[in-house]
């Protein structure tokens, strides 16, 4: 009798270049929520402010390898890698010397395909299901490692008037990357945050995004909720901070989508 193979590892780089939209904050909750509906996912802090490290309480002095070492090829990132307060949910944690990496790499060869050589390793050992890249929000080197070793990019849009403004921006670094450094790089999908029922903007700027983008925008919505804005300050992810709330709720509807449409892609190709 065979064993069914795990599915094979699916990279996805969260990112959006204009700030305050989420993507911090889905980062963490869509990786732990993906780990509580039995996903194996390692959340890679990409953004030398270090917000998704903290978030999941991981201080400055337990990170002691970081994707920094990754990048400049000190260590790998099984070494780097660090287990969270979730089964399932590992962090290769941020660093403020990330910020210099560009300075630093310089003209070094492969500069570009740093964190996707790293990946490599991972993607034949099977211990992951799911990486998730937490990018900085603004295009530089650390923002095109994340794209170049992604297999699609996930995106998070605040329900807000300017929103499809700083798409346009994100798509243009999408299609250069492509057109350079990675082929197959797609849009995963696109997932509203901050949504606020009461608000008709938030249902105005819903409407233009799906009809923007169809069936890549998911159904799930991340509604605007205090107790996710409450949960990095405990290091917690909502989902441990209160289970409960809409907000946690909400982000483990996201997961089940998320999961259920890569099963369709994958009998699809």
């Amino acid at each position: 009798m065979s064993v069914p193979s795990s599915p094979p590892l699916r990279v996805l780089a969260i990112a959006n270049q204009k700030g305050g939209v989420g993507k911090t904050t889905t980062a963490i909750n869509l990786g732990t929520a993906l780990a509580a509906v039995g996903e194996r996912v390692l959340l890679i802090d990409a953004d030398p402010q270090g917000n998704a490290s903290t978030g999941l309480g991981v201080p400055r002095h337990m990170r002691r390898k970081t994707v920094y070492d990754v990048l400049m090829d000190e260590a790998p990132i099984t070494d780097c890698a660090v287990k969270t307060a979730l089964p399932g949910l590992d962090l290769l944690p941020s660093d403020p010397d990330l910020s210099g990496v560009e300075l630093e790499l310089g003209q070094a060869p492969r500069r570009s395909y740093r964190l996707r050589d790293a990946l490599s390793t991972l993607r034949a050992s099977g211990a992951y299901t799911y990486v998730l890249i937490d990018c900085p929000p603004s295009l530089n080197l650390l923002t095109v490692n994340a794209m170049t070793a992604a297999d699609a990019v996930f995106v998070p849009l605040q329900c807000e008037f300017f929103a499809l403004e700083g798409l346009t921006q994100l798509m243009r670094t999408v299609e250069m990357v492509k057109g350079s450094l990675n082929p197959a790089l797609e849009i995963q999908g696109v997932v509203l945050t901050m949504y606020d029922r009461r608000n008709s903007l938030s249902e105005q700027v819903a409407k233009d995004v799906r009809a923007h983008f169809g069936d890549k925008v998911y159904e799930t919505v991340i509604p605007r909720n205090v107790r996710v804005s409450e949960a990095p300050s405990f290091g917690k992810p909502v989902l441990i901070y209160d289970l409960k709330c809409a907000g946690s709720q909400a982000y483990l509807k996201l997961a089940r989508e998320v999961v259920g449409r890569e099963r369709e892609r994958r009998k699809a190709a």
